[in-house]
């Protein structure tokens, strides 16, 4: 599935971007979405919040950091890095804030619901605008630099 990401790239003038912040998480976690949305229409929001925010923990604080170490050792071909550029910091920001809104008081209604979709919408319009670099991305570089 990741290696599909420079065919999208390079042939459907798609950004980079957007297949990192929209399309892979939605294939990727297609059984979690699911999860979330069943347990919800249950009237089990705890649960339906703690599934979505939980993976989104696991993948920050374990995977990523994971993967950066074992590309430093010399695994695989990429060299990953912590670097982002300030469009990422500042969806990372504004995402951390209103899930903290969210999640801070245990009870939810529609209106943090309708939020959570709207700042998705938001975000997945900026990455989709959001205009592509001819430079290798910043987290899969093969900048000798990173290396």
């Amino acid at each position: 599935m990741v290696s599909g990401i420079d065919y999208i790239d390079k042939d459907g003038h798609v950004s980079e971007e957007f297949v990192g912040l929209i399309l892979l998480p939605i294939v990727g976690n297609a059984a979690e979405h699911a999860t979330a949305i069943t347990v919800a229409m249950k009237d089990k929001m705890d649960l339906a919040i703690g599934v979505a925010v939980g993976s989104s923990l696991q993948i920050s604080l374990l995977v990523v950091p994971l993967m950066v170490v074992a590309s430093w050792c010399g695994v695989g071909d990429a060299t990953l890095s912590l670097s982002f550029d300030g469009f990422q910091i500042a969806v990372l920001f504004v995402s951390m804030l209103l899930v903290n809104y969210v999640v801070h008081d245990v009870k939810s209604n529609w209106l943090k619901g309708t939020l959570l979709m709207w700042l998705y919408i938001i975000i997945a319009i900026a990455a989709w605008l959001y205009p592509m670099k001819s430079t290798p991305a910043l987290i899969f570089s093969s900048n000798p630099i990173y290396r």
